[in-house]
Formats: structure tokens, sequence, C-alpha cells
């Protein structure tokens, strides 16, 4: 059963990846770009628990920590697919203002509705929940820590990112003081 549900958490992370390239196309043109020195660890990190997370390590040294049966199975496949749409509905409410990197757009503004009333990384957020599931799924040492370098990798960026739009952006810190940085109904996190 393990299998079946690795099978269908990796379908759903696929379909993801392949949409959100072709969306990239639909974006507006960067004014100002940090320069990718300050964000390269970060993207490694995130690279290196993906990795992990999806085990592309030998059988030999991934031992199965716990069962998966069907109810955490099915629970984990929706907490993936719930998590990627909340990326999904991040990126859409973005519109031509997304960018991959860490950038400012023309007519760049402090989105602060919709997801973003919620949390201020909600893509990172979404990825990440999706990250978790996945580890549940696949149930080794490695996994787990691949999610954790997942969302590592992501907090990090997420800095990065806060204080280029704060420099870049006016308001962008009142909007930081009121709502969490990546898990919704939290104290905000600085």
């Amino acid at each position: 059963m393990q299998g079946l549900f690795f099978k269908i958490a990796v379908g759903l992370w696929a379909v993801w990846l392949v949409s959100w390239h072709i969306a990239a196309l639909w974006r507006s043109k960067p004014t100002v770009k940090a320069p990718r020195r300050e964000y390269r660890l970060h993207f490694a990190v995130i690279a290196l628990g993906f990795f992990l997370l999806f085990n592309a390590i030998p059988r030999l040294f991934r031992p199965s920590l716990w069962p998966v049966t069907p109810p955490l199975g099915w629970s984990m496949e929706a907490l993936t697919l719930a998590g990627i749409l909340f990326a999904w509905w991040a990126r859409i409410h973005l519109g031509k203002l997304w960018s991959g990197g860490i950038e400012r757009m023309a007519e760049h503004r402090v989105v602060d509705s919709g997801p973003y009333a919620l949390v201020r990384h909600p893509i990172y957020t979404g990825l990440i929940a999706a990250a978790l599931a996945m580890a549940v799924i696949r149930a080794t040492p490695w996994a787990l820590i691949g999610a954790a370098l997942f969302a590592l990798g992501f907090a990090l960026k997420a800095r990065v990112e806060e204080r280029f739009l704060e420099g870049e952006l006016g308001g962008y810190e009142q909007y930081r003081a009121r709502v969490p940085m990546l898990v919704p109904f939290t104290r905000r996190s600085r």
C-alpha cells in the first residue's frame, strides 16, 4: 500500500512541477533583483531536501520507521494536495507579481489579501506542508531529514526575501508585524 501512496504523491508533485514551470512564463519583468549569492545556499538546501525526501538512496539505507496504513496514507495524500493547492492559490493571487527569485517587479506592492492574509509566504507554507506529508508517506529517516532541509531552505529564503522587500516596498514592515511568516494562525514570526 505504501508504494501506491508514494506513486500518487509523486504524481501530484510532478503535476505541480510541470504546471509551475509553465506558469512561470506568466509574470512581469523584474526591475530590481537581489543578488543570487544571497540565496544560492538556500536553494541548495531545498534541492538536497527534495532529493532526500524522494529517497534517492538505496533501499539498504532506508529502513521504514512506521507502517503507512490506508487512513494515514490517504490523509497524507490529502495534505499533499492541500499544500499544493494552497501554493497555487498564492501563485494565482500574486498574478504577474510572482517571481521564483527574489525580485521586485514593476508596479510591485504589498499583497496582503487571499492567502497572504494568513501567512507572508503561502507558497512556501503549502510546499512545506506537502513535503512533510511526503516524508510521512516515505516513513524513512532520509525522508524526514529531507523534509526538514526543505523547510529550512524555504525559511531561510523567506528571511532573505523579507529583508529585500523591506528595503524595496513601503508598508512591508507593517504587513510583517501583523501576519505570521509561515504558520497560519500563530503569532507573527520575525
